[in-house]
């Protein structure tokens, strides 16, 4: 069968915000992603892969034929984390106890504890009896009180209640991937082999992004702070292909590496808390002054606007908020996405972007910026109703799970969905040189 609605609708969308004119073709789907449910996931998940897919075959002036998609190994990946498996064993990761659904005085609340910091911003607002305690707050003020001790947390609302909120009103004002140009610049070319893409980003979506950067030919240096490492289990998942450097942006050595490091790139992703790079001079217009030949993409959880611009989010939190949780849930408690949907989508929307601005480079020149956010994922999701596909359950991954090497042994993990597989094996060790910094 070819795209369902929801899927082209998608793809357009994508295509119309980067001014791109992809030849979609008659894309083929084969099979079914098990993901069909209260609303269109398999649209959102099929929709995103087929997007980046489609700017990838653009930038390389690829037209093999229509585009064949299988739908179970797009759903496999967008579990990817479930099934990453270290010398043949499940690598860990998933969600730690305090990051679940918290009953209050007058319904729910999701807490976020992967991370140390964040965990004992929730323990330092509820003490060690969370559940207990919790009983005693209203849900909107424990998450207020949460956020401003640092943490992570958000109320479980309906769609209405989170339509009425002004941080809804300022993500409704932006499109889904919201495209601007940002500085002057001569056109050039730059094809997806040797594309130099430097990976500012955590946990999911923007590692997504990067990741299928990477899948689609990119040298890809991802940077990380040497005292906030990342889940390890999210590495192994999303490093594939990649390479990998500890960087302290606060060291004057290390920042100044840093610089020598944009100045050599072509495309920068960011996937961190809006704010944190900005204070180190890494923000898209400050970028964009200093090198107008970026093309820069930038992720959020809630949007970079309105007054939860700043705030820390996850994929999970975003559906507690914005009535996903509630529509997902039943009469004892609230649900979730058969998978992180959210942030997956995100990440290869963001890719979709990045090589569509590539492209457009190519022929209009400039510099350019392309936002993206949980949230605005989102309001697309809850927009289109149940889809085209019934309930299901996702497809057993093992048709798709490739085995990488890796300097710590055998790394595990499903491959990228209509993609070549992944060339350089798993994450490469911190102090990798990618082949594109200055001597």
């Amino acid at each position: 069968m070819t795209l369902p609605p929801g899927a082209a609708g998608l793809v357009d969308e994508v295509r119309t915000a980067v001014g791109a004119t992809w030849d979609v073709g008659a894309p083929v789907l084969r099979a079914r992603t098990g993901l069909g449910g209260a609303l269109d996931v398999p649209g959102l998940a099929v929709g995103a892969v087929a997007a980046q897919l489609l700017a990838a075959r653009a930038l390389e002036d690829a037209s093999p034929g229509p585009l064949s998609l299988d739908a179970g190994h797009v759903a496999a990946s967008f579990a990817g984390e479930r099934h990453v498996r270290f010398h043949g064993k499940p690598a860990g990761g998933g969600f730690a106890p305090l990051s679940r659904f918290w009953r209050t005085a007058d319904g729910w609340v999701r807490l976020h504890g992967n991370y140390p910091r964040h965990r004992a911003a929730a323990t330092a607002v509820l003490g060690e009896d969370v559940a207990s305690a919790a009983l005693g707050w209203r849900a909107e003020e424990l998450e207020t009180a949460v956020v401003a001790a640092g943490g992570a947390a958000a109320a479980v609302r309906g769609a209405a209640a989170w339509a009425a909120l002004p941080q809804a009103a300022a993500v409704r004002e932006r499109p889904l991937v919201a495209v601007a140009r940002t500085a002057a610049h001569p056109g050039r070319r730059v094809g997806l082999r040797g594309l130099r893409v430097l990976d500012l980003t955590r946990v999911i979506a923007g590692p997504v992004a990067t990741r299928a950067l990477a899948a689609q030919g990119a040298d890809v240096l991802r940077i990380d702070a040497p005292q906030a490492p990342d889940d390890p289990a999210l590495l192994d998942d999303t490093g594939a292909g990649k390479r990998h450097v500890l960087l302290d942006l606060a060291d004057r050595h290390d920042r100044a590496r840093v610089e020598e490091l944009v100045a050599a790139a072509d495309v920068v992703v960011q996937g961190y808390r809006p704010g944190a790079l900005d204070a180190h001079g890494l923000d898209p217009g400050s970028l964009a002054e200093r090198y107008p030949h970026l093309v820069v993409a930038r992720l959020s959880a809630w949007g970079t606007r309105g007054p939860w611009g700043s705030r820390r989010g996850f994929d999970s939190l975003v559906q507690a908020a914005t009535g996903i949780a509630a529509l997902y849930g039943g009469d004892e408690a609230p649900g979730a996405l058969p998978v992180q949907a959210l942030d997956h989508a995100t990440g290869h929307l963001a890719a979709a972007a990045v090589l569509g601005l590539i492209g457009r480079q190519q022929d209009e020149g400039g510099g350019w910026c392309a936002e993206l956010s949980l949230a605005a994922t989102a309001h697309w999701l809850l927009g289109t109703g149940p889809g085209h596909e019934p309930p299901g359950n996702p497809p057993d991954p093992g048709p798709w799970l490739v085995e990488l090497p890796s300097p710590a042994g055998p790394v595990t993990v499903v491959g990228p969905p209509g993609a070549p597989p992944f060339t350089t094996g798993a994450l490469l060790p911190p102090g990798t040189r990618p082949r594109w910094l200055p001597r």
